[in-house]
């Protein structure tokens, strides 16, 4: 009797959105959709995946999320399935806030905690790793278990899907995903395990690439970086 199964997952970060341009904290409130260049980079991504066999789309529960799984989904006749799992990190009250450098140094200081360990420190009325890591695997769980040889997109964002690849995938090179930024529309491929008893692990077969943009759609927005030398710890 088979106790995993295994699936091909590709993980995509949602098109261009005017948070985006202008570094805006976005959780829930704040809630755009595309710009017409990040419809045009959902556009080409729907093009990458146009002559892969995919079986399902997910996407968070964000316009621009839906929007980009929208267009991957369209060719292949699929529905898009909306799973709040995979909305962005809950940043608490910092949405809404300007997105000033002092504003943006409290999330970061916060994920860099996070990073080194301190998992159980909280945006200021959000979350804290914990949280954000059991909604992610919890999301991945829904998606496969059950499941075996499928091809799943998930349309989302990069702040969930950064944060928890090193506990997900615990074999990734982390200094490969610190000088890799997920840029929009990038495109992550994991091959993803799930034992019956609902335990989820990955394998990372490629990171946020880009490649398949071209064009005005390459010309991606830089996002705020953080310090690389943190030492990241697993839990």
């Amino acid at each position: 009797m088979t106790t995993t199964t295994t699936n091909t997952i590709y993980l995509v970060r949602h098109g261009e959105n005017p948070a985006n341009i202008r570094h805006e904290f976005s959780y829930k409130a704040v809630d755009y959709s595309l710009t017409a260049k990040g419809r045009l980079q959902a556009a080409q991504t729907a093009n990458f995946f146009r002559n892969i066999q995919i079986d399902e789309v997910y996407s968070s529960p964000l316009k621009r999320a839906f929007e980009t799984g929208s267009a991957i989904a369209e060719p292949h006749h699929l529905t898009v399935n909306i799973l709040e799992y995979f909305r962005e990190i809950n940043i608490g009250n910092l949405e809404g806030r300007p997105p000033t450098e002092e504003n943006w140094d409290i999330h970061n200081r916060i994920v860099e905690d996070w990073l080194a360990g301190n998992v159980e420190e909280s945006f200021p009325d959000g979350e804290n790793y914990l949280t954000l890591l059991a909604r992610m695997r919890d999301g991945l769980r829904t998606v496969t278990q059950g499941k075996e040889g499928k091809v799943i997109v998930i349309a989302g964002h990069g702040g969930i899907f950064t944060r928890t690849i090193h506990d997900i995938c615990p074999t990734v090179d982390m200094q490969m995903i610190a000088n890799i930024e997920n840029h929009n529309c990038s495109i992550s491929e994991l091959e993803v395990q799930t034992s019956c008893d609902g335990r989820v692990t990955g394998i990372v077969k490629s990171w946020a690439s880009i490649a398949h943009l071209h064009g005005e759609a390459a010309q991606v927005v830089p996002g705020t970086t953080l310090r690389t030398n943190v030492e990241v710890k697993e839990i």
